[in-house]
């Protein structure tokens, strides 16, 4: 399931929308939740593993960095909404960290994002599997790999 983040920011960039991490953290959360919500509901009409891009977990995380509170409702989405009990998540690798246009932090910023991330995933009571710091396509081999493996367990 593809990225909420990045399709928000597109779409409110192209209303002039506020609903942004730089203008209206909260009200880019909440869409995010809304997004993450829809994307779970999509994934139950599949056949087989979905592999999403984020989850309700990351909204959770991204007003804990933010220092904003964290409504009650998330966390009820948080424990409504559940994914596979192992989780991949990339770790922060600044070799290849690069801003633009929709991701404007700064290396900092996005080392704290990938550990705000750990903290929520490990609270909401996922085990995390990190992903290697390898090319793209043997992230894929190791991803599919694993989800071969856990499909052939009994």
């Amino acid at each position: 399931m593809p990225e909420a983040g990045r399709a928000i920011i597109r779409d409110q960039q192209a209303i002039g929308g506020t609903a942004l991490p730089w203008a209206d953290r909260a009200a880019f959360a909440e869409r995010m939740l809304g997004w993450e919500l829809r994307s779970h509901a999509e994934a139950q009409a599949h056949a087989g593993p979905v592999v999403f891009d984020r989850g309700v977990p990351d909204v959770i995380g991204y007003l804990t960095l933010c220092g904003l509170p964290v409504p009650p409702h998330m966390h009820r989405a948080a424990a409504l909404y559940r994914y596979n009990p192992t989780i991949f998540l990339a770790p922060f690798w600044p070799e290849i960290y690069a801003a633009d246009t929709e991701r404007r932090q700064s290396t900092a910023e996005a080392e704290a994002t990938a550990a705000a991330m750990v903290t929520a995933y490990e609270t909401a009571g996922y085990h995390i599997l990190p992903l290697p710091l390898a090319p793209v396509a043997d992230r894929v081999t190791f991803v599919r790999g694993e989800i071969d493996r856990a499909l052939a367990q009994p």
